[in-house]
């Protein structure tokens, strides 16, 4: 009774607090510009404003500085396509068909904010890496752009050869040009710094030297060697590129007299292309950079931002900006929440109590198992504490080891990491940790074990709470109708890969299909562990 007597009192209240965040963004004069952009593959710590030494990125800074700066952003599911696609329609991996699967089909009845903003009187366009890697098609097959329209004609000479040749801040200058009006919506896609790499580019070309990295910044399950912190100098250097050509949009926008006005979102897709990261569901997979600047809109810039953020809270959020009701778009339901509530509040910190989690999940990424099987995951952050669910624990986490365990990137951090599985020392947890199997349930205390490496699941004094977890998260699953929760999780199994030259992988590569295409790893990835009795013997 007192609780429902409670919910009465407060109704007014926060009937109160909507109409007024409504009514703020109803007075706006124009409706604002949006720029969001998107970096391939960075982990939330690796910028400037979050304390890195050894990744400058004074334009983030800068935006963060003048604006917001979101300490507890993520992303559902940790892998470029998936990722991109929840951002564009604001819904869970596990709520888009073939559309939460990595180098898919994207489902035509899955209308995406860019489109609908382009319905409703916003200039549209992106350059670079878009909605990617994806297959669209509208229902009569015709080819079909998620993101309206393609500025990529202009080239520039890039530093390195792996860096793209793609002059961003120019086709961005193209697009304001050619834009007819106001507003407009634009998403610089950079591609880096999404692997490969020039070797050692971060120091002969960047400057930078190893001992620039400290060893604490040496994520604890990989070796503390130079061959590692160079690769991450490496990846540095490539964000550093990016950050260069937001600093040139950014100046761009103030000649034009737009940047006041002008939504300014920097963020990632998912965590850095290493070693038990990307293509996983941990604190530094899914943990992203954030930041936000718009001088017209935003109360109070220079604030720290605790909230819990998914990356599928951006639909909303623009929609509610753009003035489009869910009757004036033709969207399918939205899952994610308009966070229009941070941007009008004084508050430091955290600004909304109930936003206290993130879910998380993923099923196929790169193929490399036996009939092009994913390895699927669900999960919840809250509370300092992340339960994960493991449906397949048969299967490999990253990949069969034969076939170059294919949803880890090749590069040097792999190839170390690959090969402390013939280590007769306890350097061979490093290969355990990363490429090893995984019980069904884990749980970390992801403040204090960022890394996700003490599994608490089997410690009594957590049973309660991991309970708790696995409650909330199977209810909101269910909820948002999760085919996995209903039995019918074969099905994202059953959704075919988009790339022909590497479908039916393990069994072509079996074969010994020379058509088969690995690009993404290298040939001393794939190994064979039938002979090392230490591996076999772990992972019973």
């Amino acid at each position: 009774m007192k609780k429902l007597l409670l919910v009465l009192l407060s109704a007014p209240a926060i009937l109160f607090c909507a109409f007024t965040v409504q009514k703020k963004f109803s007075q706006v004069k124009k409706r604002p510009n949006i720029l969001f952009a998107i970096m391939d593959d960075v982990t939330f710590s690796h910028m400037g404003a979050y304390g890195c030494t050894w990744v400058k990125t004074p334009n983030f800074d800068r935006i963060a500085k003048n604006g917001l700066l979101f300490k507890n952003a993520y992303t559902p599911n940790a892998k470029c396509s998936p990722s991109r696609s929840c951002i564009l329609t604001g819904r869970n991996s596990w709520q888009l068909e073939e559309a939460g699967n990595h180098l898919s089909y994207f489902p035509s009845k899955f209308v995406t904010v860019a489109e609908v903003l382009s319905q409703n009187g916003y200039d549209v366009g992106f350059t670079g890496k878009g909605c990617a890697p994806v297959v669209a098609k509208n229902q009569d097959g015709s080819p079909r752009q998620l993101l309206v329209k393609a500025y990529n004609e202009l080239k520039t000479v890039p530093p390195t050869k792996f860096i793209s040749n793609i002059d961003y801040a120019a086709n961005f200058e193209q697009f304001l040009k050619n834009k007819k009006g106001e507003p407009f919506f634009f998403w610089y896609g950079g591609l880096e710094p999404h692997r490969g790499y020039e070797f050692n580019s971060g120091i002969v070309k960047g400057g930078k030297r190893i001992s620039d990295v400290p060893d604490k910044d040496v994520y604890p399950f990989w070796p503390k060697v130079d061959s590692v912190k160079s690769d991450l100098l490496d990846y540095a250097f490539e964000i550093e590129y990016f950050d260069k050509q937001l600093g040139k949009m950014l100046k761009l926008l103030e000649e034009t007299g737009e940047l006041n006005n002008t939504l300014i979102i920097v963020t990632s897709d998912n965590g850095m292309p290493f070693p038990r990261v990307k293509g996983q569901e941990y604190e530094y997979s899914n943990h992203l950079p954030l930041a936000m600047m718009w001088a017209d809109g935003i109360s109070h810039p220079g604030r720290t931002i605790n909230d819990m953020i998914s990356n599928i809270d951006f639909v909303p959020t623009f929609l509610e900006l753009a003035g489009l009701t869910h009757k004036t778009n033709t969207m399918q339901p939205v899952t994610g929440k308009s966070i229009t509530d941070i941007f009008t509040s004084p508050k430091n910190g955290q600004v909304d109590l109930r936003r206290n989690y993130v879910l998380v999940g993923k099923e196929r990424h790169d193929v490399g198992r036996p009939n092009d099987e994913g390895y699927p995951i669900r999960g919840i952050f809250q509370d300092s504490l992340l339960y994960l669910r493991n449906f397949k624990t048969d299967r490999w986490p990253v990949g069969n080891p034969e076939t170059g365990y294919l949803n880890c990137d090749g590069g040097p951090t792999k190839t170390v990491c690959l090969n402390m599985v013939y280590s007769k020392t306890a350097d061979f947890k490093y290969w355990l940790w990363n490429f090893g199997k995984r019980k069904t349930e884990e749980l970390y205390n992801f403040k204090k074990d960022p890394a996700c490496l003490n599994n608490l699941i089997n410690d009594k004094k957590y049973k309660a709470l991991s309970k708790k977890l696995s409650d909330h998260l199977l209810t909101e699953l269910k909820k948002q109708g999760d085919p996995r929760m209903f039995g019918k999780g074969y099905l994202f199994d059953q959704y075919p890969y988009a790339d022909k030259t590497s479908v039916n992988f393990y069994e072509r590569y079996i074969i010994k299909d020379k058509t088969l295409n690995w690009e993404w790893v290298n040939d001393s990835d794939f190994q064979d562990l039938s002979r090392i009795k230490k591996a076999t013997t772990a992972l019973k």
